[in-house]
């Protein structure tokens, strides 16, 4: 295969709704060099289907019968099974982001969602695996963008990231951000009530503590939010940044 050449994965979904199994096939077949190999209705059949299919990419929910994706994901993970997962899910509470990340998904995706939004992850996916393949050496740039900005060669994602009436053009930000997470960040603080540290903002997206101070500190730069300096007991004060009420006219 030609560095150039779009390699082909194999995806499987552990759904329990049918209609939902369906939806997210026809986005994942939408997109060149996916295909979906196998459907499981719980993490059961999804462990089965893994070791008899051997899938590249697996699809998991998380509120399903028998076996929910929390633990299939641990169990996973525990047999050291050679594949991926990318979180697809109504779940939203940080604790639920927080495990799921901490067990290895590449990505996490809150229903509803639309179709760029898996186009874009799995763009991503195809740009880490090309990049980490067998037997080939990689620089510390490239794992900083794979790793870091998540920017991909074939960038999938829109020419803004807006949340109800917010608008970043995604030309306007700095080398390392991309519009994907800067999005995130932005539902994460109106889903949490739009005032969080650093710290609460990586638990809810999955990110570092140190990337998502360079997202709030660029939404700040924008006057999208303001920094709130919280001074306690002991210790050391506590950086709060809340999101504007109307952030395209902060003042």
């Amino acid at each position: 295969m030609s560095n150039t050449e779009k390699p082909h994965f194999r995806v499987l979904l552990i759904e329990d709704d049918p209609m939902v199994q369906e939806v997210n096939r026809q986005f994942v077949e939408q997109v060149d060099g996916f295909q979906v190999v196998g459907t499981a209705a719980n993490g059961l059949e999804g462990l089965k289907l893994i070791e008899q299919l051997k899938p590249d990419l697996v699809f998991l929910d998380i509120f399903m019968p028998s076996l929910d994706g929390i633990a299939t994901l641990q169990r996973l993970r525990s047999s050291m099974l050679p594949v991926d997962v990318i979180v697809v899910t109504a779940a939203k509470d940080t604790e639920t982001v927080r495990t799921m990340m901490r067990n290895g998904a590449f990505d996490y995706i809150i229903k509803p969602f639309k179709m760029e939004r898996v186009r874009q992850t799995l763009e991503r996916y195809r740009a880490q695996q090309m990049a980490l393949r067998p037997g080939e050496s990689v620089t510390q740039d490239q794992l900083d963008d794979l790793l870091i900005s998540g920017e991909t060669a074939n960038e999938a994602g829109t020419k803004e990231a807006p949340v109800d009436d917010v608008q970043v053009p995604s030309d306007d930000l700095p080398k390392g951000l991309n519009a994907a997470t800067l999005k995130q960040v932005l539902s994460v603080m109106k889903l949490q009530g739009g005032r969080l540290s650093a710290e609460e903002t990586a638990a809810g997206v999955g990110i570092s503590r140190v990337t998502a101070r360079r997202y709030l500190e660029f939404l700040e730069k924008r006057g999208i939010v303001r920094l709130e300096v919280h001074y306690g007991g002991l210790g050391r004060p506590v950086n709060r940044y809340e999101l504007q009420r109307d952030p395209n006219n902060p003042k």
